[in-house]
């Protein structure tokens, strides 16, 4: 008896150890389940809380530092006025700052103005249901409306009687901004991050003081816009798809004036700071 018990202890271990190198075996030839790859996400754009009343549209403010109202006449829109993109402007110690780096508008070299980036304190009031004015008023030196992400848009003079912008093109940093002498920072020209980064080329850029809106430098089966295909306030009626009854709107192009021609297509609001 005590040798057939020995005997079937010594098979039930050679069985286990077959069992294990079978197990060892399988565990090292096994092949691992693929992986999904994954997708790059496209940067998302916040949405600006809005009171009762404001179109849908100004949600795409972005850059609102308060919630968007309207009285029923004028929509009420506040922004800090500096942009949350990197810009050799901001001080060496704020995160934001970034050595120049980029394709400069108009192929000309890069030099740096004197000026720092600055908070603002900017309150826009610009009407809620826009018209086309009788007298079109020019656009004065200084904030003429505002982009998505709350920074200033400025015409396209670089100072009293009508200097123009040539001289500043070099300074502007390589989303195509700068700031004047108090810190104002703000686009003349094409806003290269929202174009490229936070929308396209076709977007929807933001409002000018009369509240109509800008676009960028497409349109939106990608046709590139030239000032010559604009009326005298840079501008055209049709549908888009943030308007798809139609609209009056701006858009930006490569050439002067930029912007903004003759001044505002509709009465413009306010903005103070």
């Amino acid at each position: 008896m005590k040798v057939k018990s020995i005997f079937l202890i010594s098979a039930l271990l050679l069985t286990s150890f077959a069992s294990m190198l079978v197990s060892c075996k399988k565990d090292s030839t096994s092949t691992p389940a693929p992986t999904t790859p994954t997708t790059p996400t496209t940067p998302t754009t916040p949405t600006a809380p809005t009171g009762t009343n404001v179109p849908a549209v100004y949600a795409k403010i972005y850059g609102a530092t308060s919630t968007i109202t309207t009285d029923g006449t004028f929509v009420t829109i506040t922004t800090n006025g500096v942009p949350d993109h990197k810009s050799a402007y901001y001080p060496t110690s704020d995160a934001l700052y970034e050595a120049y780096t980029g394709t400069t508008f108009s192929g000309v070299t890069f030099a740096k103005n004197p000026n720092t980036i600055a908070t603002q304190t900017f309150t826009f009031k610009i009407p809620l249901n826009p018209t086309v004015a009788t007298n079109h008023a020019a656009t004065p030196l200084g904030v003429i409306g505002l982009a998505l992400n709350g920074v200033a848009l400025y015409n396209q003079y670089a100072g009293p009687n009508n200097q123009v912008l040539a001289g500043e093109i070099t300074s502007f940093d390589k989303y195509y901004g700068h700031p004047q002498n108090t810190g104002q920072y703000h686009y003349h020209v094409e806003p290269l991050y929202l174009t490229t980064v936070k929308s396209t080329k076709s977007g929807l850029m933001g409002f000018l003081l009369d509240g109509f809106p800008v676009y960028g430098p497409q349109e939106e089966n990608g046709t590139t816009i030239v000032s010559s295909g604009l009326d005298a306030y840079h501008g055209h009626t049709h549908t888009t798809v943030d308007f798809p009854n139609g609209t009056y709107h701006y858009h930006f192009t490569a050439d002067a004036p930029y912007l903004n021609g003759n001044g505002y297509y509709g009465t413009s609001g306010t903005v103070t700071r």
